[in-house]
């Protein structure tokens, strides 16, 4: 988890101060997304592990499992973020998007003028995958299964649960023990941010052949980028929540990235060129 320590320990240098003061004024852990609003307004996301936690299925068993419900409105944000190491898949969700909404404010200051910042694009538009090259998609991506199918030549997804797939796509599935041997083959390399949540994304880099095209996508990634760029990713795609409110009460009712991309949040796509 060493690429989130380093969002962390950037976002307390230079919010300085400023992050002492702000805290929870919201928080929803949806089906599909988790979701916080800070005191100032700032909102942040982050996948939601459901597979990961098994004993949601007891209440007395899961009690622990997350932050004090009772709680958590007023908690300052620094504490929500030192939970980036928790064994509690949940909290490490609810810190990467509290570390998302930090994010945003360095963004809003500055971020436009230090990145290579593009709004209301889809990452995928910047990605290079010309004919001939190899794609590894680690994650079942919906919208880059649909361009790889599309576009053919050779490509691979890998993904732990192969019932995510269909019909089409199975004959594309490698299995997670042999990821690291597809990864280093690949001339392309397209990652879903929620490898951030099961701290499978430093091996993952690791494993990339040298000078591959690495993107790493998703409302999950939507961080302060340089501890991904300084580990080889080109491409960041992720959400700048506007209406968090609004997000939130959608993430509530169960709704998913198709319910608030573009409406209620910009996609943006940071590169490293």
């Amino acid at each position: 988890m060493a690429i989130l320590d380093d969002v962390a320990q950037l976002i307390e240098e230079r919010l300085g101060e400023d992050i002492e003061s702000l805290t929870i004024d919201r928080l929803v852990a949806g089906l599909f997304f988790t979701g916080v609003k800070l005191s100032d307004g700032a909102g942040g996301v982050c996948f939601t592990p459901v597979k990961e936690i098994p004993e949601a299925v007891c209440c007395p068993s899961s009690a622990g499992k997350i932050f004090n419900p009772g709680k958590v409105r007023g908690m300052k944000a620094a504490e929500a973020v030192s939970a980036l190491s928790s064994p509690e898949p949940l909290k490490v969700a609810i810190a990467i998007a509290t570390l998302n909404a930090l994010s945003s404010i360095f963004w809003s200051r500055e971020g436009k003028k230090r990145f290579d910042m593009k709004m209301n694009m889809d990452a995928l538009d910047v990605v290079r995958m010309p004919e001939g090259t190899s794609v590894a998609v680690v994650g079942a991506i919906i919208p880059v299964l649909r361009a790889l199918k599309a576009r053919g030549g050779t490509w691979w997804v890998i993904e732990q649960d192969p019932r995510t797939l269909r019909q089409d796509e199975i004959q594309h599935f490698v299995p997670a023990e042999r990821s690291e041997e597809i990864i280093s083959r690949a001339d392309v390399l397209i990652i879903t941010g929620v490898t951030l949540i099961n701290f499978t994304l430093e091996r993952i880099l690791e494993a990339a052949r040298p000078g591959a095209e690495i993107a790493v996508m998703g409302p999950t990634a939507s961080m302060l980028p340089e501890p991904l760029f300084e580990r080889g990713v080109k491409v960041i795609g992720g959400v700048w929540v506007k209406r968090p409110d609004e997000l939130l009460d959608v993430l509530a009712a169960g709704g998913s990235g198709y319910h608030f991309l573009d409406s209620l949040a910009h996609r943006i796509v940071i590169e490293n060129r």
